[in-house]
């Protein structure tokens, strides 16, 4: 029987140290779904390093490791001892297909599966079987999200997790912003799973005594006719629900009314920056930052309290600018904000722009954490956008501020549960702040 450990990396902190947390908030739908997807004869466990500690001794065949983000320098780490021991090794995720020769040129990694892994992951696991060893790469795009299994859950309940479990519905954006990893893994592509099948799993969550979820979708308005048949189906089901979206949904008043009205309580939106033009220069010009305040006001009278995701560091920002986005984010009373240095990740549009045009401070990757400049904004120097950017943050998430944006809200009186775990999940991102780390959830 194969034993195979599938691993969740956590990030390290700018001391070196681990991030690591009593609980998890947003557990991974990856790993129960790749569990669930394993040969039967198979002996599975997951490890979200987190909240868990990795025995690089432990008696397993295969090792495979997620690559979210940053966390890939210490998905690398963990790959390097596992191979010591003689373990086969492969990565997943949206990082390790963006960057995969340079992954296996490491000489810690055995095999990628990039992008989609219905196809791939299976081939992998039928490769091991048969001939004891993988294919370096394994690249099966899919065309159609239907017949997924049930993840398994069970392996999940066994961390400190949060009130919530993972679904998805859809999966890649119809949108190609120069910057997004979504992007440049699906081009515009956004699948759509059967509705009767995302319902199957959501109530299995409630079988399991959860009365929230969260859609890990990057954009569930990215089909509206869709979500407009999801929502019916969720609402007799009596949770609540997150997840990610545009704010074009507020231009749709009768789907956000469904949306609401079927459970949803916090909705993240990428709205990016106040500057028109430089969402113009990423391809996002379908954005129009005027709308931002009414838009998000309009999301907050349904009842749905809106997060929000913002970069700095484009073309048309300056120190003014982002001093204004302070004060956007204050007049706005936004509940849960955060702020990303537009970073050109490889293989993106930009990457490739911005290294053309000689624009990139180094490729030191492991500096492309997002709280760094790594490239030369028009109007800022580097420099002065990383403390700018710390400076914002710092000015946000002070507690006079995080009191102002989410205890003194109107919706308070209404939905008091939501905004105190905004409360406190502001207080969760402060901490991260004070060391100058990268706030993340998870």
């Amino acid at each position: 029987m194969p034993k195979l450990l599938l691993i969740q990396p956590t990030q390290y902190a700018h001391d070196g140290s681990l991030c690591k947390q009593k609980k998890i908030y947003l557990p991974c739908l990856s790993l129960p779904l790749l569990a669930s997807m394993t040969p039967k004869n198979w002996d599975v466990s997951i490890k979200i390093e987190v909240v868990d500690n990795i025995n690089f001794d432990e008696d397993v065949d295969l090792v495979g490791i997620g690559t979210m983000g940053h966390a890939i320098f210490r998905a690398l780490d963990i790959a390097k001892e596992f191979k010591k021991r003689g373990k086969i090794v492969f990565f997943g995720g949206y990082m390790a297909s963006m960057v995969s020769e340079k992954v296996l040129s490491s000489g810690y990694v055995d095999s990628v599966v990039i992008g989609d892994a219905e196809i791939s992951y299976p081939l992998l696991c039928k490769d091991y079987e048969d001939k004891g060893n993988l294919e370096r790469i394994y690249n099966h795009p899919i065309s159609k999200l239907e017949n997924l299994p049930l993840p398994k859950y069970e392996l999940l309940l066994e961390k400190p997790i949060g009130n919530m479990l993972p679904v998805q519905a859809g999966r890649g954006c119809p949108h190609s912003c120069k910057f997004c990893s979504i992007a440049c893994l699906y081009k515009g592509k956004y699948l759509t799973r059967p509705v009767k099948e995302v319902i199957r799993d959501i109530k299995k969550i409630k079988e399991l005594g959860f009365n929230s979820f969260y859609l890990i979708d990057d954009n569930i308005v990215g089909n509206p006719k869709y979500l407009e048949q999801l929502v019916k189906e969720i609402k007799p089901l009596n949770m609540t629900w997150s997840s990610q979206c545009s704010l074009n949904l507020a231009k749709n008043r009768e789907l956000l009314k469904l949306v609401a009205s079927s459970g949803c309580r916090i909705l993240s939106f990428g709205i990016e920056s106040i500057s028109q033009e430089g969402l113009d220069k990423l391809n996002k010009k379908w954005v129009n930052v005027k709308e931002h305040k009414k838009l998000l006001a309009i999301i907050e009278s349904e009842g749905i309290m809106p997060s929000t995701e913002m970069i700095v560091g484009t073309d048309s920002d300056t120190e003014q600018s982002l001093k204004d986005t302070y004060k956007f984010v204050e007049h706005s009373k936004i509940p849960i904000p955060r702020f990303y240095i537009l970073t050109p990740m490889p293989s993106t549009e930009l990457y490739n722009q911005y290294k053309s045009e000689n624009r990139l401070l180094h490729e030191d990757y492991i500096r492309y954490d997002g709280t760094q400049c790594v490239h030369r904004p028009e109007q800022i120097s580097p420099e002065k956008l990383t403390e700018m950017y710390w400076w914002l943050y710092k000015k946000v998430f002070s507690l006079k501020s995080i009191v102002k944006r989410t205890l003194l809200k109107k919706n308070m009186l209404f939905r008091p549960k939501t905004y105190l775990f905004a409360f406190f999940i502001n207080l969760h991102y402060r901490r991260y702040i004070l060391k100058q780390n990268v706030p993340n959830i998870f």
